[in-house]
């Protein structure tokens, strides 16, 4: 057993007990749980860092520390604790919660996961009876100037033109825009984020993304603070202990967002899938792919065979 206790030349490995206290700084954020707690799975990450078969880093006060996301981690030590998957209301956060738990590897916590997901936050039995969805998008074009280093003294005036996408979404239906938050993703210098409804009220969601050019360089596009979107795979990277990493299995590279074309696909796929349907569309309502305003409903009477919806696939 991994000794957890500060540097002392008369402690043995052995000297923890399982119900001794272990505090971790994750993130940022400090927690107290217990050696049993933590080594609950014995073929996680976390039952191989403080079985031993993975070293551990410490912080100025000698809390172990592990440089992952601090606040959605309170969820896997809830369910180290109790086995139980207890999440809030309106939790927007599963994404983040999904990646987290396939770091650590804890499977059990990825099957309740899966089964939430497939059938449990948005299934019909708990769906509104009526639901309003409101989208409208638009593209604005830029040019960005910008110094391309062709050598350490010698740089050149390089132009290109931007888009910036915005769509601003309201549902009546808090729970749809969830699943949008879990279905799309930011892509940042720091990895993928989920996006949130709007401060204004929940029923609001506004996505913002610039899709980077060929000709305008990462360190150029980063430099702009520019983010991308991407639309999230099912499923992550599985990692089996044995040296430290048996076999590791790849996931699909999300899927870029590069128009609004694609970005109207999705949304159309996601929502006709829970119910809803083509409303309206303006400005041409045959031309479902160029609108800048979409409105669908969903009631005991609305389907998906709308013959706006014919088009996309002929």
């Amino acid at each position: 057993m991994l000794s957890l206790n500060s540097s002392d030349s008369n402690t043995n490995s052995n000297s923890n007990s399982l119900s001794d206290p272990v505090s971790l700084n994750v993130g940022g954020e400090i927690y107290t749980t217990t050696l049993d707690t933590l080594t609950r799975y014995r073929d996680s990450m976390l039952g191989a860092m403080f079985t031993g078969q993975i070293s551990t880093l410490r912080d100025k006060r000698g809390n172990v520390f592990i440089d992952r996301d601090g606040k959605v981690f309170r969820y896997i030590l809830d369910f180290l604790r109790s086995s139980s998957m207890d999440l809030p209301d309106g939790f927007s956060e599963m994404r983040l919660l999904r990646r987290e738990a396939d770091f650590f590897q804890i499977r059990p916590l990825l099957d309740e996961i899966q089964r939430h997901v497939e059938a449990g936050a948005l299934s019909l039995r708990d769906a509104p009876r009526r639901a309003l969805l409101l989208v409208d998008v638009d593209c604005q074009v830029r040019m960005l100037h910008f110094n391309l280093r062709l050598a350490p003294e010698n740089h050149e005036l390089r132009t290109c033109s931007v888009c910036i996408l915005t769509a601003e979404i309201f549902c009546t239906w808090r729970a749809f825009l969830v699943l949008l938050c879990e279905r799309f993703s930011y892509r940042t210098t720091q990895g993928l984020t989920s996006p949130l409804p709007s401060d204004q009220g929940y029923n609001r969601l506004k996505l913002e993304w610039v899709p980077r050019p060929d000709e305008l360089p990462q360190d150029q596009y980063e430099k702009q603070r520019y983010r991308g979107l991407v639309i999230s795979d099912s499923w992550a990277t599985q990692i089996h202990f044995g040296d430290l990493c048996d076999a590791i299995i790849p996931r699909r590279s999300p899927s870029e967002v590069k128009d609004m074309h694609r970005f109207l696909e999705e949304l159309l796929t996601v929502s006709l899938a829970e119910g809803f349907s083509v409303d309206s569309v303006t400005p041409d309502s045959m031309d479902i792919l160029n609108c800048r305003t979409l409105q669908l409903v969903r009631s005991d009477v609305a389907h998906s065979s709308s013959p706006l919806i014919h088009q996309l696939w002929t």
